[in-house]
């Protein structure tokens, strides 16, 4: 293969909503467009990630000597931070010293940028977060707190991504826009690791298609009011593909 037909590396770093498991596959839907045929797209999703633990995957995704890298952590941070059951079974399971903080948070998403920058990586974007739950203007107390939160976050991912003249990738204002032209909004009241392994059996064991467990499940954009349905999955498809054609071809890292 000449220089000229070389593929334009892009790594994808993230959670669940990364890795595709349970929730749409963006990044093979990406693939299947022509227009992407010039780009390799690498998944480098874990479910149940926090930040803290993509710093410490970071080497595994700059071992692919990515082109891009398009980086979306946060949605375990929060859910780590709201829900003991989570920080309980989760935060064991990714060998958590202390409960993720908005401040951890940011540390740590700060840290990966620098990593990634400090390897020669020049184009990185910052995804912010996709809600949970599709009530945007909930008075019920849990739904009320993660919206409280996923704005937080997200405004967090904004301000990294200005001052470090990166790409932003603007899903959380994307989706809110959505969720604000429905009628039909659902509060996320509770987390229970038995709904979403029930969820996975249904998907996988079953075989029912995972829009068919989004209708029974009651969600627009989701499937669980996490992880994302076709719906929602496309919102976020469509945001990548504008930051695909807007960058287009970069400078590989030096060797």
């Amino acid at each position: 293969m000449n220089q000229t037909d070389k593929k334009i590396i892009v790594a994808c770093h993230g959670a669940s909503i990364t890795r595709g498991l349970g929730s749409f596959n963006w990044i093979n839907e990406l693939k299947k467009r022509p227009q992407n045929a010039r780009y390799e797209l690498l998944n480098f999703g874990v479910g149940g990630d926090p930040a803290s633990n993509g710093l410490e995957r970071l080497p595994h995704v700059l071992a692919a000597r990515p082109d891009k890298v398009i980086v979306a952590f946060g949605w375990n941070d929060i859910i780590l931070a709201v829900f003991p059951e989570t920080q309980r079974l989760l935060g064991r399971a990714k060998k958590l010293p202390e409960k993720p903080t908005i401040d951890s948070f940011r540390i740590n998403l700060e840290a990966i940028v620098g990593a990634l920058k400090g390897a020669g990586i020049k184009d990185i974007a910052l995804m912010s977060l996709s809600q949970m739950g599709e009530d945007p203007d909930s008075t019920e107390p849990v739904q009320a707190e993660l919206n409280k939160r996923f704005a937080e976050y997200s405004a967090v991912v904004k301000r990294i991504a200005d001052a470090e003249g990166i790409y932003y990738i603007p899903f959380y204002e994307a989706l809110h826009d959505a969720l604000m032209r429905t009628k039909h909004h659902k509060p996320f009241k509770a987390f229970h690791f038995r709904n979403f392994y029930w969820d996975a059996a249904r998907e996988f064991v079953f075989g029912r298609k995972l829009d068919t467990v989004a209708f029974a499940n009651g969600w627009d954009f989701h499937v669980d009011g996490l992880h994302l349905n076709t719906r929602g999955g496309m919102i976020l498809t469509e945001l990548v593909q504008k930051y695909l054609d807007e960058t287009g071809a970069v400078s590989s890292p030096e060797a």
